[in-house]
């Protein structure tokens, strides 16, 4: 497996172009299979996870064509995705396996086709994160509901019915899903207690631009009338407020300046306000956000994670990094994952002082260095976290299992070199 090589002590500066939003790209190519006509997406990340969404849509019947593309003057990705008959109705295990996004299906092949067999879904060893939510809400909407053999076998005679749904948790799983499938179903449907991401108002955008009738986009009451057909769209995907977070941290934690263009600071209001309260310069313009941490001081901040517009739980591992360059103690409370801290032990490894309360809170106390050495990455989240300490580690980092990084950061190495790190991937068979 690739691993990647840093030699800590550069601090960063210049300009990092901020992509296409991998959690909000996700549901909108489910999206397409609503309707028999073309969605053309912009601004797509290449990203594994994106590729393995495509293959998974590919096996239903989807007809996807891939375009290299210039976004605001950047290179990106174009697809266009046309599901004018499904082929098959199954979500197999050896494609569910590799991503749980891939669940998105559930929600629009229901709603079009009136069956679905999916299998339980894998992703991140970042905790439990059971569908129930999605099957008690679709079952709401007139859905028979079985889990056979690792199956999710879903059908419904006839279309799915609107239903008042009040979600007894906030989940942007089961918000995606439910929406996908109310468009398409038989009168209105309303969702309470929505979750509020700035994706899921991507996926609603969407979602009317071809002709759905939703209301309430950006709150926790959601409004859909069920139309009886959708037609095809283009749409812009927005940009990544975590690979955007991400590498703010990786500003702050070098003591550097970075202008993250395409960014959005409303995006991102809770993470930003801690960079702030630690002493980071944070100026925002029309088209970007600029990072400063030069000649600054840090002090460590309490963060508590909790949906948007909270601190996100995606994150928490690159903030808790940060925290360990900084003055004083922070206490760092995850409210959503209840597995979510496995990134502390590699940390440990390069010196860091964190000790691990439960499965809830870590108290991270700022250390005069870290030291570079081997570090495993756990999920994706976590890895950037790594990276993050690569950078301000004395000696060298190898940060292995960079497969999770290729999940959800594009071009990882090359935006970081293009700022000063000095990153390089190692292929397996290159040697050291």
């Amino acid at each position: 497996m690739d691993r990647i090589k840093i030699r800590g002590g550069k601090v960063l500066e210049g300009k990092i172009y901020v992509s296409g939003a991998k959690n909000a790209a996700l549901p909108l190519i489910c999206a397409s299979l609503l309707t028999d006509e073309t969605i053309t997406l912009t601004n797509m990340p290449a990203l594994s996870d994106i590729r393995a969404m495509n293959a998974l849509l590919e096996q239903l019947g989807t007809q996807i064509d891939e375009f290299d593309d210039f976004v605001d003057n950047h290179a990106a990705k174009t697809y266009s995705y046309r599901t004018k008959e499904a082929t098959s109705l199954v979500a197999p295990y050896d494609y569910v396996r590799k991503m749980r996004a891939s669940y998105y299906v559930l929600g629009p092949l229901l709603a079009r086709y009136g069956k679905c067999e999916l299998s339980l879904p894998g992703g991140c060893a970042i905790g439990a994160r059971p569908m129930d939510i999605h099957l008690a809400a679709l079952e709401q909407m007139g859905a028979k509901i079985e889990i056979k053999n690792g199956y999710i076998l879903a059908n419904v005679d006839g279309r799915l019915k609107g239903s008042h749904i009040i979600f007894p948790g906030v989940s942007v799983g089961a918000t995606c899903n439910i929406l996908m499938a109310a468009v398409l179903a038989e009168g209105e449907t309303v969702l309470e207690n929505a979750a509020k991401e700035p994706e899921i108002g991507d996926l609603a955008n969407l979602l009317n631009a071809m002709g759905a009738k939703i209301e309430g986009i950006g709150t926790a009451v959601l409004r859909i009338e069920g139309v009886e057909k959708l037609h095809g769209a283009k749409h812009k995907v927005i940009a990544d407020r975590i690979e955007a977070g991400s590498y703010a941290v990786a500003a702050a934690i070098t003591r550097g300046k970075i202008e993250l263009v395409n960014a959005q600071a409303k995006t991102l209001r809770r993470p930003l306000q801690v960079l702030k309260d630690m002493g980071v310069n944070v100026e925002e313009t029309e088209t970007s956000l600029i990072i400063d941490a030069k000649g600054c001081e840090l002090v460590g901040k309490d963060i508590m994670t909790e949906p948007f517009p909270g601190f996100p739980t995606d994150l928490q591992a690159q903030f808790l990094a940060l925290m360990l360059t900084a003055k004083g103690a922070a206490m760092v409370t995850e409210t959503i994952f209840e597995n979510r801290f496995m990134h502390v032990p590699e940390l440990l490894r390069m010196g860091a002082n964190i000790n691990v309360h439960g499965h809830a809170s870590a108290i991270v106390r700022g250390v005069k260095n870290l030291s570079g050495a081997q570090v495993m990455a756990t999920d994706l989240r976590a890895s950037f976290a790594l990276v993050l300490a690569g950078l301000v580690a004395e000696g060298e980092t190898v940060v292995n299992r960079v497969y999770h990084l290729d999940r959800g950061y594009e071009r990882l190495e090359e935006k970081l070199r293009s700022v000063g790190a000095d990153i390089e991937r190692v292929k397996d068979n290159e040697e050291e």
